[in-house]
């Protein structure tokens, strides 16, 4: 009797949710969507091709601005599925197993950028900190191996989460505000305790974005210290000319993503509609802009057969 219960309690699906009230405009809608996940998609793409294709680029700055773009590609892939679905077909219902699967994938993804945008920082870090050592600093066995790291501790940190998840039961509708799975969202559909998973994703949190975020302010408060120290103001000014790309980068990230996440634990009288907004920011935006930005400031990848001297260390 207490199995059928526990089944009668337990459905098979979640429901996500579009834009609440804009229904009529979903064809419109779909269509914005569809644009910026072909522009993301093309972008990122072109961006690790020119890099792949033009030796002069095999240099830390591009590498690791071809590990962002590899990202960001994850990032849109684990959620145009369900996003075009709504929007397209209307279909809501997402099972349990593949729910799980995509917050896997898309909390993983965003701290595995959060983590790559801390080494583009570090870059940055040495390319005006300590220019001469730069080259033998960063050398491509010792920047695999960062890579490498951060992204099993990406990985590490969000594979609880599933089966974390896995052993509440659900009741009532399960109505995701989000058009894609998120912890912080599936677990307040338990009938549970959540205590568990509140604290250990907090505790993630802190771990990843939170020290990543500190150590990228450290960085450029050295930056700047060091910026301010040169003879010239021409100096300067080249000098924190080669950051900017990676400053947008990194308000594109971390703005909505601490937003969206202080709104989901303490923001219970906030509008829906702003947390789906900073959710779509947080997820679309970046992979969207930073192609963008990056081709307008570095020469290299708008004429990557025109190289002339390879500035090396500066994202002209």
């Amino acid at each position: 009797m207490s199995a059928v219960n526990d089944t009668k309690f337990t459905p098979a699906v979640f429901l996500l949710t579009g834009i609440p009230g804009q229904e009529d405009a979903h064809i419109w809608i779909s269509i914005l969507f569809c644009l910026m996940y072909v522009i993301s998609i093309l972008g990122n793409s072109v961006i690790l091709f020119i890099i792949k294709t033009d030796s002069s680029l095999h240099e830390p700055m591009y590498i690791f601005l071809s590990m962002l773009a590899i990202t960001d590609l994850g990032i849109s892939i684990s959620t145009m599925p369900t996003i075009l679905g709504i929007y397209l077909f209307n279909s809501r219902e997402i099972s349990f197993k593949a729910c799980f699967a995509q917050l896997f994938f898309i909390h993983s993804l965003q701290f595995i950028e959060s983590s790559v945008l801390l080494l583009m920082a570090f870059d940055r870090f040495i390319a005006i900190r300590d220019p001469l050592r730069y080259a033998s600093i960063l050398t491509l066995p010792r920047i695999a191996s960062m890579g490498l790291v951060f992204a099993l501790r990406g990985v590490a940190v969000i594979f609880p989460f599933p089966f974390l998840l896995k052993r509440f039961q659900y009741c009532g509708a399960n109505v995701l505000s989000h058009s894609y799975c998120l912890h912080q969202e599936v677990m307040k559909m338990a009938c549970s305790d959540i205590t568990v998973n509140s604290i250990y994703g907090l505790f993630v949190t802190l771990l990843t974005v939170g020290l990543d975020s500190l150590f990228i302010f450290l960085s450029y408060v050295v930056i700047l210290k060091t910026a301010l120290s040169f003879a010239s103001n021409a100096e300067c000014l080249r000098a924190l000319n080669t950051c900017i790309s990676h400053l947008c980068a990194v308000l594109l990230f971390y703005s909505p993503e601490i937003g969206l996440s202080v709104l989901h634990r303490f923001g219970k009288g906030s509008s829906s509609l702003l947390q789906i907004f900073l959710g779509y920011i947080s997820l679309l935006v970046p992979p969207l802009i930073n192609p963008v930005v990056y081709s307008m400031k570095s020469r290299h990848l708008e004429f990557p057969k025109v190289t002339g001297e390879v500035c090396g260390r500066a994202w002209n």
